[in-house]
């Protein structure tokens, strides 16, 4: 699609004058990164010219718009997918052939910006992409994380993290506004005073205060000059340094607020296993949110003058718990700043707040201790202590003498602060991000909170964009869908893959598919022999597993399979076994002492199996370092298998599985999250599930678990596969390398239960899954067949599906339309 915007000598022109300028060199002298810098530019110019035409539609149009909250923005590479976005790659890349500039070579030099860590993060990216290419207004709020939140290494088999300074060569698609910078208060107290009409004001005092300047991140819409903002907050002090106390010796009090800002925005997710850390990941918090609805009040009263009709003007979307401060802090401006009475601001709020659940599990929904809460955010507190009181009548009143039913709702109980249970109370809308999660939701966790306000609840289960994961990542197959469904408007309207169903039964077709599939193999096995020094098999099975490292995900299951594969290898030399490479990928938290116990394992187990000779590369091993959004775009065009394993009512949705799917790999996993909605799409026959379901797990868990005794005790593989953890075979002799994973698999005796990831219940059904999987594999038409099926089912899990229900459900956004 020609895209006249990117005359070819024009641009040419542009990247040089901004190599000179920038840099004061010549195309010739620049080094990459530099090159990458100027064509970014130039490709700026060209985004902001649609950036002002789509704020100007905004001002003229005063479009209802959503501000999506959320901690992490995973936002991937920008370059090639804004190109994509303008439909103007081929035009560029053919235009920096021609200047010696090889495009793929500089995409490379873009550092992945350290904004997000896991599937939350890449949800709302997803989630802002289709906002702009389906023509809404939104805005994204974050944090701009200096470091993100670590930079991966891998020594020795252990994870160790460095800083990711992703911002030290400058982000040139980012926009500095000073101008909009909001101050945000810490601590302090609070004296009330009396109007001479007697009304109640609350003003903080004594407290410290950081100024948040935004920085504006173009999100660009597909082929409709929408650009979108993601808002990502910066921490400045009030006063860069205080002199004064500098010349008194005061050394301390003068960079104090230096460091205060500083620490805010350093990293995500600063560590919480101690109290330090627990208030710092609250500031930053409250920080972003504050700065948010700052802003969003003072852009409504521009154009609006009456604030109780907000919210026919504005949503904030709060994306998990972390950002539900935001109730607490929209009543808190419309009670103290827009002078409001209580049940003014409070019905302006109900109607303003809405909330995405991504946990199932009650001890990941997030609690504050009221002590920490109340000293950080006197203010605050004191408006949730209000929330508290009246929520707390309301459950008396609609169940008398329930006092347990006040115990599980109460928002202020056991010493402290629910977030989830504030979310609920104060939302218009409390969605689940898959139909299995938002039913447990009702059912299990949020039951009580069902049952007596049923209509909040609703579930949109989550879905990916296809530019990114499949036009960008995988362009191979991008241009034979194209070529096969005879249109590109499967690039805005994915339910038109499934026309590709009627190749699956043509044998060339299903050829190109697979020849395709290959070639991206090849593409991740040089990646892995660069960075690894491993040489992996295209032509093995590429078994994939590569999400964010935590118990319940099971990459244990994973690797403890790999482990029993081995000694049947080794047991079985004559036995036909198909090749097979295992590919991992996860960061796990720094605090995280059990998900790095295994990435150490997954490396260990690694080290022993891809240097023995023996067993002729029946088995390879792979764990790739610093998994993030770029190299993910590989991994999942090459993945043969999707593991998608997580114990059944643990995984919220997923959308990695989602992005295997697209890419046409096959699902190995438990019916848990989007995995239902998944084999519903594609069919059974078309992916291998395995395990207890989620009411089992439910039931076990109520009834204090099982006893993995048994299994160890009457399964001789499976013992010696656990047995292998603590006898020193992949430890170098060490017995007590990996004695805390035996001991989470087997003892009863510790505080927690044993095995409460079922990883050895679900093991022998696992492993027989597996062995379906090679079966499957030998057969290459049949493989094709299912491959090919999981890219034409696809549809249903696009992220435009996933917003075009919320915006119909819960926003009730207006489509704009942008001329230029």
């Amino acid at each position: 699609m020609y895209n006249p915007r990117f005359e070819k000598e024009a641009f040419k022109k542009e990247v040089t004058n901004n190599v000179k300028t920038l840099f004061r060199r010549t195309v010739d002298e620049a080094t990459p990164q530099q090159l990458f810098q100027a064509v970014s530019y130039a490709v700026k110019e060209v985004i902001i010219d649609d950036w002002l035409a789509t704020q100007k539609k905004y001002d003229e149009d005063d479009p209802k718009m959503v501000y999506y909250m959320s901690m992490e923005f995973l936002m991937g590479r920008a370059l090639g997918n804004n190109l994509i976005n303008m439909t103007a790659y081929t035009e560029v890349k053919e235009a920096l052939d021609e200047m010696g500039i090889d495009l793929n070579a500089i995409e490379d030099e873009e550092p992945d910006p350290a904004l997000g860590n896991g599937g939350l993060g890449r949800l709302a990216a997803c989630f802002l992409d289709s906002l702009a290419t389906l023509g809404y207004a939104a805005y994204g709020c974050g944090i701009r994380y200096h470091y993100g939140m670590f930079k991966q290494k891998i020594e020795d088999g252990y994870q160790v993290e460095k800083p990711d300074n992703w911002l030290k060569d400058g982000n040139p698609f980012e926009l500095r506004r000073p101008e909009y910078a909001k101050e945000v208060r810490f601590g302090g107290n609070i004296r009330v005073e009396y109007d001479e009409e007697g009304r109640t004001h609350f003003v903080q005092e004594n407290y410290e205060s950081v100024l948040a300047i935004p920085y504006d991140y173009p999100i660009v819409g597909y082929n409709n000059h929408v650009v979108n903002t993601l808002r990502i907050w910066d921490a400045e002090p009030i006063v860069d340094f205080q002199l004064d106390s500098f010349d008194r010796g005061d050394y301390h009090k003068a960079v104090e607020q230096q460091n205060l800002a500083k620490n805010i925005v350093e990293v995500l997710y600063p560590n919480d296993n101690h109290y330090a850390g627990k208030e710092l990941r609250l500031k930053q918090q409250y920080f972003f949110i504050s700065a948010s609805i700052q802003a969003a009040i003072v852009k409504y009263k521009k154009k609006h003058d009456d604030i109780t009709k907000l919210c026919e003007k504005v949503t904030f979307q709060m994306n998990d718990t972390h950002p539900t401060v935001a109730v607490a802090e929209l009543m808190r401006i419309l009670l103290d700043e827009e002078g409001l009475g209580w049940n003014e601001a409070w019905n302006i709020t109900t109607k303003t707040c809405a909330y995405t659940n991504h946990t199932i599990m009650a001890e990941a929904l997030e609690k504050w201790p009221i002590d920490l809460f109340s000293r950080l955010l006197p203010r605050i507190y004191q408006i949730i202590q209000e929330i508290d009181r009246r929520f707390v009548e309301q459950i008396r009143k609609t169940y008398p003498g329930d006092e347990g039913k006040v115990k599980r709702m109460a928002i202020l109980m056991d010493g402290q602060v629910k977030m989830a249970h504030l979310a609920i109370v104060a939302g218009y809308s409390v969605n689940g991000v898959a139909r299995l999660h938002t039913e447990i939701l009702k059912n299990q966790e949020l039951k009580d909170f069902y049952q007596m306000m049923p209509e909040k609840f609703n579930n949109k289960t989550n879905g990916i964009t296809q530019r990114r994961f499949l036009m960008h990542g995988n362009s191979l197959l991008a241009d034979w869908v194209t070529d096969k469904l005879g249109t590109k408007d499967w690039i805005t309207d994915l339910s038109l893959m499934s026309g590709l169903k009627r190749w699956a039964d043509d044998e060339e077709a299903l050829k190109e598919f697979m020849s395709i599939k290959y070639k991206n193999k090849e593409r991740l096995a040089e990646y892995i022999l660069e960075h690894n020094g491993i040489e992996v098999d295209p032509r093995s099975i590429f078994d994939v597993q590569v999400k964010r490292l935590h118990e319940y995900k099971r990459q244990l299951l994973n690797i403890l399979h790999v482990m029993y594969l081995y000694n049947q290898v080794k047991e079985h030399p004559e036995k036909s076994f198909y090749p097979r490479t295992f590919i991992f990928g996860a960061k796990a938290s720094a605090g995280y002492i059990r998900a790095k116990q295994i990435i150490k394992l997954i490396n260990s187990v690694a080290d022993v199996v891809n240097n023995d000779r023996s067993i002729n590369g029946k088995l390879k091993m792979v764990f790739i370092e610093d998994y993030r959004v770029s190299n993910a775009e590989w991994i999942f065009a090459a993945a043969d298998v999707s593991e998608q394993i997580s114990t059944a009512s643990k995984e919220a949705s997923g959308t990695g599985n989602m992005k295997f799917m697209l890419n046409g790999a096959p699902t190995i996993g438990t019916m848990d999250g989007a995995n239902v909605e998944i084999v519903e799409e594609v069919g059974i026959d078309n992916a291998f599930i395995f395990g207890l379901s989620s009411d089992e797990v439910i039931h076990f868990e109520l009834n204090g678990g099982y006893n993995p005794m048994d299994i160890y005790n009457n399964d001789p593989d499976i013992r010696r596969v656990v047995d292998q953890l603590v006898d020193g075979t992949y430890a170098h002799g060490n017995t007590e390398l990996y004695r805390d994973l035996y001991n989470s698999l087997l003892n009863t005796k510790s505080s927690s239960r044993a095995d409460m990831y079922f990883i050895l219940k679900d093991f022998r059904a696992y492993a027989q899954a597996q062995q379906e999987v090679e079966e499957a594999y030998r057969d290459k038409d049949r493989w094709a067949k299912m491959a090919l099926l999981n890219t034409a089912c696809c549809g249903k899990f696009s992220s435009d599906r996933t917003i075009q229900e919320y915006v119909e459900d819960i926003w009730h956004l207006d489509k704009i339309t942008v001329e230029v």
